[in-house]
C-alpha cells in the first residue's frame, strides 16, 4: 500500500463521521438498556450486550472506510454524489433506529424503520459496488448484521406486544 496516496484528512473525516453516528445513536441507547431493554422478554438467540459494543464500532470503521474510497474518487460525477447521498441517508436512518427503538422504547416503530434502513443499505451497497468493488464489499458485514437485527427487532416486538 502506498501511504503517500492516502488523503488522511478525508479518511479521518469519513471514519469519524460514522463513529459519530454511533455515538449519537448510543445517546438514545445508553439510558434505556439497564431499565427498559433489560425488562424486555428476549428470544434465546439474543447476543450478549457486550457484543454490540464490539461489533458496532467495527462496522462504523468499515462504513467509514467505504465512504472514504468513494469520496476519494472525487465528487464530480453524479454517480458518486448520488452514492454519497444515499450513504448519508442510510447513516441517518441508522441513528433514527436507535431513537425510535431505544429512545421512544418502541420495538414496533424500530421494526418499521429498520426495514427502511435495510433497503437503504442494500441500495448503498449496489451504488458503492458499481463505483468500487472494495467499497461495496466493505458494507457487506453491515447488511449481514442489520439483517440479524431485523430478525431480533421483530422477535422483540412480537415477544413484548
Amino acid at each position: 500500500m502506498n501511504w503517500e496516496l492516502i488523503d488522511w484528512k478525508k479518511l479521518i473525516i469519513s471514519i469519524a463521521l460514522c463513529q459519530l453516528a454511533g455515538i449519537v445513536g448510543g445517546l438514545f441507547t445508553y439510558s434505556s438498556i439497564p431499565i427498559w431493554y433489560a425488562s424486555l422478554v428476549k428470544p434465546a438467540f439474543v447476543p450478549p450486550s457486550w457484543l454490540f459494543s464490539v461489533v458496532w464500532p467495527l462496522l462504523y470503521l468499515l462504513m467509514g472506510s467505504a465512504l472514504y474510497i468513494i469520496w476519494n474518487k472525487g465528487l464530480q460525477s453524479s454517480e458518486i454524489t448520488i452514492a454519497v447521498k444515499v450513504f448519508g441517508v442510510q447513516l441517518f436512518l441508522n441513528i433514527l433506529w436507535s431513537a425510535l427503538f431505544f429512545g421512544l422504547r418502541s420495538p414496533f416503530m424500530g421494526f418499521i424503520e429498520i426495514l427502511v434502513l435495510w433497503i437503504a443499505i442494500v441500495v448503498n451497497i449496489v451504488l458503492f459496488y458499481r463505483i468500487s468493488r472494495p467499497a461495496g464489499m466493505l458494507l457487506v458485514p453491515y447488511i449481514l448484521w442489520v439483517s440479524f437485527a431485523v430478525y431480533l427487532n421483530y422477535s422483540l416486538m412480537v415477544l413484548n406486544s
